[in-house]
């Protein structure tokens, strides 16, 4: 029991606290939150531990032991018995609606539409979602929302992002609010414009498509996409890069990126990337929802009649899209296409994850409950629930470089979590049986948000 109990406590760090302005919190929620002989599972993938104690403290976690050992603690109390605590889930790929709007041309325009946005923030706390990155989007608009969401003006999980992403002009994501360049020093004034803007991570596109039906695009020079991001790691901002090929996600890597926002998905892996995965622990976003959401909308809409979606959709879009979105990705080569693909890209990412690379939950999305479909094609893939909750949670904080603050269940780190009625680590499914979301140490009140 020593050791159980030394391994579960220690000192609180007191850090600075992000807290969700009153307004979005449940008149129940106290400074110091306990939750009582709960079954933890801190998202290290360390195995549960039944019957303990997880004591909230000023945002923090503040102390982790077994129930036996708690004693009378002051505060408001959650029985968790019979319950599981894991910590808040993690989007690593999110690209918030209400900031393009896509005319029916294709062609995608600024647009600041800050009703979508939050309600599709809230159908991530909804969710159990208690954190998003979003890899690029109108500056403006998601710089904005960062602000007030760390001002706790608005209810929404933590907000980082990117702003507008760099590449060549035409290249992939080279639209609304990008920033685009062609030389060095030449860039360099446009850079410091957008690194004035504090992004959390860097966004690049290393693509030329010419898969699918798509047609070839401008590349990112690779000795230019390398100056850039030596050059942003100099200012401390970690970079990820749009990949969808070996090849290309090698260059990106040799080129210094922190991180792939996407796995590969035009073919299958070699045994030889998997390793180099393994050994150069680049995380990797999942993404595999945004593909695989095709053809499962025109094969089984019946999955907007779950409960999540339910709740994160209007009736009016969800008649929307079993109506006339279905209709028209019925006839789509591109749904054909990527139903194809996505186990393609879901047996890379289960050799990844064999060779011990790091994988992060992204589904390169604007809804909650789209993590937990990612989760679902993650577990069909063929990798265990276990491994699973750590990619949803703390690999997310690790592509975020903030592994040392959040992303699991352990003294000193922020408090974000999300209590569940069922056992998550025999099923993944079983996340969506939530009985409460913490963010940052308070409780969010489920039945306020829109």
């Amino acid at each position: 029991m020593s050791k159980l109990f030394s391994r579960y406590t220690g000192r609180l760090l007191y850090l600075g606290v992000l807290l969700l302005g009153a307004s979005a919190l449940s008149a129940a929620a106290a400074q110091v939150l306990v939750v009582d002989s709960v079954t933890l599972i801190d998202g290290t993938g360390a195995a549960p531990v039944p019957a303990m104690t997880v004591v909230i403290e000023d945002g923090r976690f503040r102390d982790i032991l077994p129930a036996a050992l708690a004693g009378d603690i002051d505060g408001t109390h959650i029985d968790g018995t019979g319950k599981f605590l894991i910590p808040g889930l993690m989007d690593m790929h999110v690209h918030l609606k209400g900031g393009v709007k896509i005319t029916r041309d294709n062609l995608r325009q600024v647009s600041a539409d800050r009703k979508l946005g939050l309600q599709a923030l809230h159908s991530y706390l909804y969710s159990g979602v208690t954190s998003i990155y979003d890899a690029g989007n109108n500056p403006d608009y998601i710089f904005a929302l960062r602000e007030d969401e760390r001002g706790h003006k608005i209810v929404s999980p933590r907000i980082f992002a990117t702003g507008g992403i760099v590449t060549k002009p035409g290249s992939h994501g080279s639209g609304a609010g990008a920033t685009t360049v062609e030389a060095w020093p030449d860039a360099r004034a446009a850079l410091d414009k957008h690194i004035a803007r504090k992004p959390d991570l860097l966004k690049l596109t290393l693509e030329e498509r010419g898969w699918g039906e798509r047609p070839m695009i401008p590349l990112l020079d690779l000795d230019l996409m390398q100056t850039i991001i030596e050059y942003y790691n100099d200012h401390g901002i970690r970079t990820t890069v749009h990949t969808s090929s070996e090849l290309r996600a090698r260059q990106a890597i040799f080129a210094g990126v922190d991180t792939l926002a996407h796995p590969v998905i035009q073919g299958p892996i070699t045994d030889d990337f998997a390793r180099l995965m393994g050994a150069k622990q680049i995380p990797m976003t999942t993404t595999l929802t945004i593909g695989e959401n095709y053809s499962r909308l025109v094969e089984h809409p019946e999955y907007l009649d779950q409960a999540l979606y339910q709740q994160a959709l209007t009736p009016a879009e969800i008649a929307e899209l079993k109506g006339e979105t279905r209709d028209e990705w019925q006839q789509r080569m591109w749904t054909a296409w990527m139903k194809l693909m996505t186990p393609v890209a879901q047996e890379n990412l289960r050799k990844i994850h064999e060779a011990g690379g790091v994988l992060v939950l992204g589904t390169d999305q604007t809804i909650g409950p789209a993590v937990h479909r990612e989760m679902e094609l993650l577990q069909d893939a063929g990798i265990e629930p276990r491994a699973i909750i750590r990619i949803a949670t703390l690999n997310g904080a690790i592509f975020l470089g903030k592994q040392r603050e959040m992303g699991s269940i352990e003294t000193g780190k922020l408090a974000d979590a999300v209590l569940l009625d069922a056992d998550p680590t025999q099923d993944v499914n079983n996340m969506k049986r939530i009985r409460a979301v913490i963010k940052a140490g308070e409780l969010v009140d489920r039945s306020k948000l829109e």
